[in-house]
């Protein structure tokens, strides 16, 4: 059993899936920094400041009008928390959209790696002492 545990270590998948999944999390990190640092803000602005994590509905106990969600949380309440499902449903797609362009943005210049890489070199013509030398001679033929 401890030769099979080796075996499965030692296997480039398994490294390869630890190094994804730390990469992956140094991504998030970017992901979470663009979403939170640069869009929200611009969406702050959009919709006036409205927050709507705090938005909710008392289903049974009481709640201190204007209390936070997690305050009307701490005080035992049922409450339906719609505005922080809403929240987390914009920042998915936010963090889906900026996966999106950030993939994008990859491919193509992979693309253009790879296209530069696979790029034929044009062939090279004669040089100009070449041409002239040819046509010296075609010259010399006919005058000769």
């Amino acid at each position: 059993m401890l030769n099979e545990f080796r075996t499965f270590i030692a296997r480039g998948n398994v490294l390869d899936l630890a190094v994804g999944i730390i990469i992956g999390a140094a991504f998030t990190a970017i992901v979470n920094s663009i979403v939170t640092d640069l869009i929200n803000p611009f969406i702050g602005l959009i919709i006036g400041g409205m927050d709507f994590s705090n938005m909710y509905l008392v289903l049974r106990g009481t709640v201190a009008d204007g209390a936070s969600l997690k305050a009307a949380r701490d005080s035992g309440a049922a409450v339906f928390a719609y505005g922080a499902f809403f929240m987390a449903v914009l920042n998915f797609l936010i963090i889906a959209w900026v996966v999106f362009l950030l993939v994008k943005a990859v491919n193509k210049a992979k693309e253009a790696v790879i296209t530069q890489e696979a790029a034929p070199e044009p062939p090279k013509g004669p040089t100009q002492e070449e041409l002239l030398a040819e046509i010296r001679d075609v010259l010399k033929g006919r005058a000769g």
